[in-house]
């Protein structure tokens, strides 16, 4: 009666992973549990999923390496298969919530979020290239888009885009608190997408800073985001709050491929109780602000709990 905190699965968003081809479901070695799927494949995960009560995901392509280059061209190609499954997805299931994710580093031969030139990432000449894969998602039936890239100024650029193409209804979940973090690698695994070179810093958060978060969050909001998240979660429980303290705006928190991990393979080795400590853990990062929550762990919420807690 005097629970001050409620999960349900209507509030969890579940990642998937899809790759080109046939016939594939292939297991993700650094985050057990979690696949990766051709795109029928990902259609029946999707069913499964959405008998459940989970109907909102977040897509990632997985794509071959002969397709990627500088620029990022695949990423708006006619025949891109992402953009293909989107339709799919949409088609057989346009109750569902289906976001897509807006960055280069799928796409790229760099392996980086914004265009590399010399050696360094060009933030303006990155917006064009964004908003133009942004357009193509949207086409595509996809109904939020994630802007994942963190590049600045890049949430108004795509708004305009969109709003120019009549895409006015398309939503953006903008990664506004986006961390130069350890706990992406099992997620890079999946994509096989690390940089080639350098790293992220120059353009993702610096773990020491919170205050800064609600710069990036002003910012963003400013400039039309539907939505604003924090990446990671756990590790960023008072950025969360921050936020959700200081905006009217709902507040994602991305449970990140890491986290996940970390849980995982100390329940596998017996020194935690799964059945225990991953509903407390999405609890936790609800209970500190997050209406909405990203996390591989969706479907086995929804598997134990139904109604919710």
């Amino acid at each position: 009666m005097a629970t001050e905190t409620h999960l349900h699965p209507q509030h969890l968003i579940f990642p998937l992973f899809v790759l080109d081809g046939s016939n594939i479901r292939s297991e993700i070695h650094s985050l057990p549990g979690i696949f990766r799927y051709s795109p029928e494949h990902l259609l029946a995960e999707i069913d499964s999923c959405m008998s459940l009560g989970i109907t909102n995901f977040i897509l990632f392509p997985a794509v071959d390496d002969k397709l990627k280059d500088q620029v990022a061209t695949y990423s708006y190609a006619s025949d891109n298969f992402y953009l293909q499954t989107a339709r799919a997805i949409k088609q057989r299931f346009p109750e569902c919530c289906l976001i897509s994710d807006v960055a280069m580093d799928p796409y790229s031969s760099d392996g980086h979020d914004g265009l590399v030139r010399n050696g360094e990432i060009v933030n303006d000449d990155t917006l064009p290239i964004l908003a133009r894969m942004s357009v193509a998602q949207a086409e595509a039936g996809f109904d939020m888009l994630g802007p994942s890239d963190m590049m600045d100024g890049r949430i108004g650029y795509i708004r305009q885009a969109l709003d120019e193409q009549g895409f006015t209804k398309t939503g953006i979940l903008a990664y506004t608190a986006k961390y130069a973090s350890a706990m992406y690698g099992p997620f890079r695994d999946a994509l096989d997408s690390a940089p080639k070179s350098g790293d992220k810093k120059s353009y993702q958060m610096n773990p020491a800073n919170k205050r800064e978060a609600l710069i990036e969050a002003e910012l963003d909001a400013g400039e039309g985001a539907d939505m604003l998240m924090v990446k990671p979660a756990l590790h960023y429980l008072d950025v969360i709050h921050l936020l959700k303290e200081n905006f009217d705006l709902p507040i994602a928190a991305y449970h990140v491929s890491g986290e996940c991990a970390m849980l995982r393979a100390a329940c596998n080795n017996g020194w935690l109780d799964f059945e225990r400590a991953m509903p407390e853990t999405l609890l936790s990062i609800r209970r500190a602000g997050a209406d909405v929550i990203l996390t591989y762990f969706a479907k086995e919420f929804a598997q134990r709990y139904p109604g919710g807690i």
